[in-house]
């Protein structure tokens, strides 16, 4: 260290920039991504401590259930099905969901709140009736499937942005990462089930049904039967796949 100090003091008296050439190495931190998640907690009248929660009857059938899955010195295994179990129930994770569930896992309530704040199908504030998450992923982006057009017909047609619920509590809009469903892109998730191949068309009287109570279906919103090569489209099988051994010689 003494060498070092010698050296710089030496450069500094050589040469008025040599200062400049001796530069220190600092520690790289990557900018920070905002998200529309909450991932602190701070109580509100909605989600606070106080708030009782237990799993009503029918439910708590359930709860036996899921335990059965389970060796009975790993109980901490329940955690994220009892989370989802209390989520449906309560409309939210909220944190007396997660104190219940670690109370029936007999963990520490952090070792639950880690899973909570891990996950985001757990939803950390109340949502509306109907949770749109919408994937904007890559996939959903290319090919003139557009899923912006999607994403922003729905903040054009329900008035709020990404995270926002509307203020009837009917609807909560999100952006998600890859859902799965590449093939039939875009896609929009509405609670359990998938509505896909959509346009700015089909979103907008899938939001108009779901406002006036009417039902919607699910799946592809263009006619084409789960994910089936698309009309006019042959990029992907469209007949029967060839057995074992086509193209092979017989020889081999």
């Amino acid at each position: 260290m003494n060498t070092v100090r010698s050296f710089v003091r030496l450069a500094a008296k050589t040469s008025p920039l040599a200062r400049q050439t001796v530069t220190r190495r600092t520690i790289h931190s990557s900018p920070a991504v905002l998200s529309d998640a909450l991932f602190v907690h701070r109580d509100t009248p909605k989600n606070n401590a106080k708030i009782p929660f237990e799993f009503s009857p029918e439910n708590k059938k359930k709860v036996e259930e899921i335990f059965k899955k389970y060796p009975p010195q790993y109980k901490k295994g329940a955690i994220m099905p009892l989370l989802d179990l209390g989520q449906r129930q309560h409309g939210f994770t909220s944190l007396s969901v997660m104190n219940e569930v670690a109370r029936l896992t007999e963990v520490p309530p952090m070792r639950v709140y880690e899973v909570a704040t891990f996950y985001t199908m757990y939803n950390r504030e109340p949502v509306g009736k109907y949770f749109l998450q919408v994937c904007t992923t890559t996939p959903c982006q290319l090919g003139g499937c557009g899923s912006t057009k999607i994403l922003n017909t729905l903040t054009e047609e329900l008035n709020i942005k990404p995270g926002q619920t509307t203020k009837d509590g009917l609807f909560t809009l999100v952006e998600v990462e890859c859902a799965g469903a590449c093939v039939n892109a875009p896609v929009m998730a509405i609670n359990d089930d998938y509505y896909e191949d959509l346009t700015p068309e089909t979103t907008k009287k899938l939001v108009e049904n779901l406002q006036s109570g009417k039902p919607v279906t699910p799946g592809p919103q263009s006619g084409r039967h789960t994910c089936e090569f698309a009309p006019g489209v042959y990029t992907t099988l469209n007949e029967e796949p060839y057995g074992p051994g086509f193209g092979v010689r017989s020889d081999l």
